[in-house]
């Protein structure tokens, strides 16, 4: 397996991790308004059960995006190699490594760093579109593209 189909694999374990827990609260959340309705605690109880609404919607909301995240993953065929910088390439730098796809954070791949970046980050709007040996800026630290996979 490629370094970029480790990574893409990597992305989609973290993301397939992010979807477990949040359908685990949601049904928590199901579970927990269908046990509140059991109750009849006046105010104390209409208070408990509209932040469980709440919560609900806010993990809906979680959920929404982690879909979308794994839709763009989806998107992304790691064995297509770049001359510049767009949706799967991986990013080589004189500072840090960059895989755009997803945002999931770092990932470390044979003893190597990677960080797994959405094009919609800072540090991913000033990559796209730029080839090997381009000089970036990102607030006060300069460095330059060595490669594109």
């Amino acid at each position: 397996m490629h370094l970029k189909e480790k990574l893409h694999k990597q992305c989609q374990d973290a993301l397939n991790k992010r979807l477990e827990v949040i359908k685990s609260t949601i049904s928590d959340i199901q579970n927990s308004l269908q046990s509140e309705t059991k109750s009849t605690a006046g105010d104390k109880h209409e208070t408990g059960r509209a932040m469980l609404h709440l919560e609900r919607e806010k993990a809906g909301n979680q959920l929404v995006e982690v879909q979308k995240q794994i839709e763009i993953l989806h998107k992304i065929n790691p064995e297509i190699s770049y001359s510049k910088v767009a949706l799967g390439s991986l990013v080589k730098t004189t500072v840090s490594n960059y895989f755009i796809g997803v945002s999931v954070g770092e990932i470390t791949i044979e003893n190597e760093s990677f960080y797994a970046i959405s094009l919609s980050t800072p540090i991913g709007q000033l990559l796209v579109s730029k080839g090997v040996g381009d000089n970036i800026q990102f607030r006060t630290q300069k460095f330059t593209i060595t490669d594109i996979l």
